[in-house]
């Protein structure tokens, strides 16, 4: 049953392979000279639009097409890829087991205990688990368990061997987007800080706040990218990859930054004051100490000002490199502009650092 890994790297040598509704992100990350990662590599392939849609590959040629597009550009061998799910299409669960059982009896309590939460039989699934730690019982730790439909999992390997890589870890966005995520909070002063993270994709808008690593709330709002990328189709007359195109390159008419890009910033900012206030009138919190915006349209210049007028809440960008060496061959300014779109990507390639 327990036959895909979710949570257990099993070869040194991993990048990490995002696969987004809008485009490929592939990174590597390598051991630098004091023992900490190195930013070696990455590349951003846009994807033809609609190739993937709400998470799921609609267009498994052109999905393909365009991870071989960015294996070119990659300008290194990689086989062994690190890639994720999204959130949606896994069912994930933190239980209680007795402490000290071996991995077999382990995985038949797993099992067990999965039956009687997951919607659906056990033998269309791939199910995995981790151990987190001791959990507040004598004698007994939290694990927390993945499980998703084979049909998922098997769209995007697929997809990965036909380029002739191997999915040595198969994890999930959430989880690969906190573990880049923790990189970030340690830049923030203070301690026991109350984080929110605006993950802005191309169509949803993910709120997720986090206290010393843990999740206490989570939220997904209908508001992305593509909005922007609609609203330059409409103006400029063109089709939705030209303007998707535009919108990346630059060279838009001078009107474009007051009457589209502005109000799509005050747009945006007034979704995340609202995902704010459902926060609040839903848990025992009345204030966050930071936001920090991540995901593909986190990249506007000036978007956290925006945000932080509209929120009085102190807010940046998420970069999780910093204090990694970057290699000579990158262009640093220019990995500090990709840096919120990479976050997922980079929580998949530190999965080569786990022990």
């Amino acid at each position: 049953m327990i036959d895909i890994s979710f949570f257990r790297t099993k070869s040194r040598q991993l990048a990490g392979l995002d696969i987004s509704s809008s485009s490929i992100k592939l990174l590597e990350l390598t051991t630098g000279e004091r023992g900490t990662p190195q930013v070696a590599r990455y590349v951003i392939e846009v994807l033809q639009r609609e190739a993937v849609v709400d998470g799921n590959i609609a267009n498994f040629d052109a999905v393909a097409s365009g991870v071989r597009r960015a294996l070119r550009r990659f300008g290194a061998s990689v086989k062994n890829v690190a890639i994720a799910l999204p959130t949606s299409a896994v069912f994930t669960k933190k239980i209680i087991l007795p402490a000290g059982l071996r991995e077999l009896d382990m995985e038949a309590q797993v099992e067990a205990e999965a039956a009687q939460y997951i919607p659906f039989p056990l033998d269309e699934v791939n199910l995995d688990f981790q151990v987190i730690g001791p959990a507040a019982g004598h004698d007994e730790v939290e694990v927390l368990v993945a499980a998703s439909r084979k049909e998922k999992i098997e769209d995007r390997v697929g997809v990965v061997e036909s380029c002739g890589l191997k999915a040595v870890v198969v994890d999930v966005e959430s989880l690969a987007l906190e573990a880049a995520f923790e990189l970030v909070v340690r830049q923030l002063p203070g301690s026991g800080k109350l984080v929110a993270l605006v993950d802005v994709g191309a169509s949803t808008m993910n709120f997720i706040v986090l206290r010393n690593g843990q999740r206490v709330y989570t939220r997904e709002q209908s508001f992305g990218g593509n909005q922007l990328t609609l609203d330059i189709a409409r103006h400029y007359g063109m089709s939705a990859d030209e303007a998707e195109t535009a919108k990346r390159t630059g060279g838009l008419p001078g009107d474009y930054a007051v009457d589209l890009l502005q109000p799509f910033m005050d747009s945006l900012a007034l979704e995340v004051s609202r995902a704010l206030q459902f926060f609040f009138t839903s848990t025992q919190y009345n204030e966050v100490d930071f936001l920090v915006l991540t995901g593909g349209g986190a990249v506007i210049p000036g978007l956290a000002n925006v945000v932080a007028g509209r929120t009085q809440v102190q807010t940046l960008v998420a970069n999780p490199f910093v204090g990694m060496s970057v290699s000579s061959k990158l262009g640093v300014k220019k990995l500090l502009a990709d840096a919120p779109s990479l976050m997922v990507a980079c929580g998949l390639a530190l999965r080569r650092f786990d022990a």
